[in-house]
């Protein structure tokens, strides 16, 4: 098993933008998976931490999160999933953020995104990018193995509620959230998809969802969910804003 050593040399490796070998990507991927395996589907966060959106595969936007944020594990991150896919350097991308969560698993979380699935990698790049860098899909396949392990939420202290995509009309309360049997593929509908693709509508109530998968929730929702929950803010990914980042009055 790698030492704290060889995961320095990787992590410093991987930070100029290079593939490690597929040798060492799987036995990365291995120990990531025995450290998911023991984390909750409401994985609980401390503060202080910084919380991060989409990367998808922009590699330079990564290393610029941490110039702008600092370093792990000088500062905590919780990332909310879609590592993968789109951007030009998904393989690094995601490898340099699973190398940090084993380095420093109390320092990093994870969670799932709706891209991090067998099925939409294949189609929006890192399936063809592992092909392209590799020569074949076994690193492709050891990450997407790995991300059946990643939790589908986090709870900052209790208050901060945070997943990829949104609510789901199967979830009223955080326990229904623990009950789910997470390690699979992301299903085509039901509550652990909508976690991972639903989003927020000006529109009241629940709507069908414009991306074929999950729901559109009203703020009426979202209010009732967090006063059910005990919880002061939902934070998600999933949509692009313009200025980065966007609050949303519920």
């Amino acid at each position: 098993m790698p030492s704290q050593a060889d995961l320095d040399r990787q992590i410093e490796h991987l930070m100029q933008c290079k593939p490690l070998p597929e040798q060492e990507v799987n036995i990365l991927c291995e120990q990531a998976r025995a450290i998911l395996v023991e984390e909750w589907n409401v994985q609980p966060v401390k503060c202080p931490v910084t919380v991060c959106g989409d990367i998808h595969g922009q590699f330079h936007d990564l290393v610029e999160l941490f110039r702008i944020g600092g370093n792990a594990p000088d500062t905590n991150y919780l990332f909310m999933g879609d590592y993968v896919d789109r951007g030009y350097y998904s393989v690094e991308t995601v490898t340099l953020l699973v190398a940090l969560k084993v380095r420093y698993r109390d320092r990093i979380t994870i969670l799932r995104g709706n891209h991090e699935s067998r099925q939409i990698t294949q189609v929006y790049g890192f399936y063809d990018e592992c092909l392209r860098k590799y020569g074949n899909a076994n690193v492709w396949k050891h990450f997407t193995d790995l991300f059946d392990y990643l939790p589908l939420t986090a709870l900052i202290e209790s208050q901060v509620f945070c997943l990829h995509g949104g609510l789901s009309p199967s979830l009223d309360t955080l326990d229904n959230i623990r009950a789910l049997d997470r390690i699979q593929e992301v299903p085509h509908e039901g509550p652990m998809c909508d976690l991972l693709w639903s989003d927020p509508d000006d529109r009241c109530g629940w709507g069908i969802s414009p991306r074929g998968a999950g729901y559109t929730f009203g703020q009426d929702i979202a209010s009732q969910f967090n006063h059910t929950n005990g919880l002061t803010l939902i934070s998600r990914a999933h949509q692009l804003v313009m200025d980065g980042y966007n609050w949303c009055q519920v």
